[in-house]
C-alpha cells in the first residue's frame, strides 16, 4: 500500500515545481510591488530561479538535488548578507502567494504550502521591522 504523496507529488512533480519557481521570479522581476525584494537579486535571475529550483525539490520531498549540487543549505547563513525584515519576508510570501494561484496550485494545498513557506520566510529575517 502506498503512503501519502510526498508535497512534491501533490504539487506535481520537477515539471510543475519549475513552472512555479519561474512564474515566482517572472513576477518578482515584472511587478513594481516586488521591488523591494527584487533589487536583493542579481540582475540575471537564472541563477536564483535554479538554485530555489533545486532547493525547493528536496525541501517537498522530492529528489535532494540542492543537497547533491552545493551540499547542505544554510538557508539563514546564505541569507544573511542580505537585510530582510518583516517587509522582504511579506512580499517574498506575497510574490509565492500569487505564483502558485497564477500555475493553478490546489487552494487547499497551496494553503498548507504557504504555511510552510511562512516559517521559513520568517527564519530568513535577520533584522527587526
Amino acid at each position: 500500500m502506498a503512503g501519502e504523496p510526498t508535497p512534491f507529488e501533490a504539487l506535481g512533480g520537477a515539471d510543475k515545481l519549475r513552472a512555479l519557481v519561474d512564474r515566482f521570479y517572472q513576477l518578482m522581476d515584472a511587478q513594481p510591488e516586488y521591488y523591494a525584494i527584487r533589487k536583493l537579486h542579481p540582475q540575471d535571475l537564472a541563477g536564483s530561479a535554479e538554485k530555489l529550483y533545486l532547493f525547493l525539490s528536496g525541501w517537498l520531498g522530492g529528489p535532494p538535488l540542492y543537497q547533491q549540487k552545493f551540499g547542505q543549505p544554510f538557508l539563514r547563513a546564505r541569507h544573511l548578507p542580505f537585510s530582510i525584515g518583516v517587509a522582504e519576508r511579506d512580499l517574498w510570501l506575497a510574490c509565492m502567494a500569487q505564483a502558485m494561484r497564477d500555475c493553478g496550485v490546489e487552494a487547499g494545498f497551496a494553503a498548507a504550502l504557504a504555511d510552510a513557506f511562512s516559517k521559513t520566510a520568517d527564519h530568513m529575517r535577520n533584522r527587526e521591522g
